[in-house]
């Protein structure tokens, strides 16, 4: 009686671990993307709960000083990328900037990334 051998061959589990490799290096490359974007949310959500009002310039100033505590590049989000509109009583603070990671050899990862929160009361 010949008994048959069931698994994985050599072969398919070197395919199988260049795989698995392949998107381990692709999570590795853009995690810090992310986790600094969790920064900007965090520091937005910050600037919500404070209370008073501010000007625009202040309300720009005060975001980037958040964003050195949270670690965010000052090459990543520039004063450009913060938008700041008013409708009613309220001011919308609106971040949007792209990144751009390098992979492998001529291929990079282009991300973008967007955050608006609105401020009570604040004035324009």
């Amino acid at each position: 009686m010949k008994t048959r051998q069931t698994g994985v061959t050599l072969i398919g589990f070197l395919i199988m671990l260049l795989v698995l490799g392949f998107f381990a290096f692709m999570v590795m490359k853009l995690f810090p993307a992310y986790t600094e974007y969790m920064g900007v949310t965090k520091a937005m959500n910050q600037l919500t709960s404070e209370s008073g009002s501010k000007s625009p310039q202040e309300i720009r100033n005060d975001l980037m000083k958040k964003f050195d505590f949270q670690y965010v590049s000052d090459d990543t989000i520039t004063p450009q990328d913060i938008n700041i509109s008013r409708s009613g009583n309220a001011t919308l603070v609106n971040v949007s900037y792209d990144k751009r990671i390098p992979f492998l050899y001529n291929i990079d990862f282009l991300v973008h990334f967007e955050k608006s929160v609105t401020m009570q009361g604040a004035s324009g």
